[in-house]
């Protein structure tokens, strides 16, 4: 009868460690978890055409990342690598500020996504990106102007 009992007590000692091994195991990936999204809050920039911007205005500080088409006439350069421009989506304008040296294919008229934040009624950009040949233009870009109706295919065909 002893070895009864001793080997219900293993089975009991087996049953208990998988318990705590399991419990152990969701308690590491609840942690694992919570420090990726600690991690990547800084990390994820959502992207908002300047219709977007002015409708629904970013909350102070926020980091974003806005895109549209230079506006003709727009850039203004200032003292060493200050540079002023406007970023439209043909249906709303807003001002941008950088700081930095362009890429080489910014140019007015031609599609741009810029990575900063609102200090009032301008936004103020960390990076700015560009298009990469004469039909490219990033996918946010074409989304919004599609969204407006203005969007014209740089691929497509003229009727004959």
């Amino acid at each position: 009868m002893s070895v009864k009992r001793e080997f219900r007590g293993l089975k009991g000692l087996k049953k208990q460690r998988r318990i705590q091994v399991i419990a152990l195991a969701a308690v590491a990936l609840v942690v694992a978890t919570g420090l990726v999204g600690y991690a990547m809050r800084d990390g994820i920039n959502f992207f908002r055409s300047p219709t977007q911007v002015m409708e629904d205005p970013p909350r102070a500080g926020e980091m974003f990342r806005i895109g549209g088409l230079v506006v003709e006439g727009s850039i203004q350069r200032g003292q060493g690598t200050e540079v002023a421009f406007a970023v439209t989506d043909t249906n709303a304008t807003v001002q941008v500020r950088y700081t930095g040296i362009l890429p080489d294919l910014f140019a007015e008229g031609q599609g741009t996504v810029a990575l900063g934040r609102m200090e009032g009624d301008t936004f103020v950009a960390t990076e700015v990106l560009a298009k990469h040949d004469e039909k490219y233009m990033p996918k946010e870009v074409v989304d919004a102007l599609k969204k407006q109706g203005v969007y014209k295919d740089p691929n497509a065909r003229p009727a004959s």
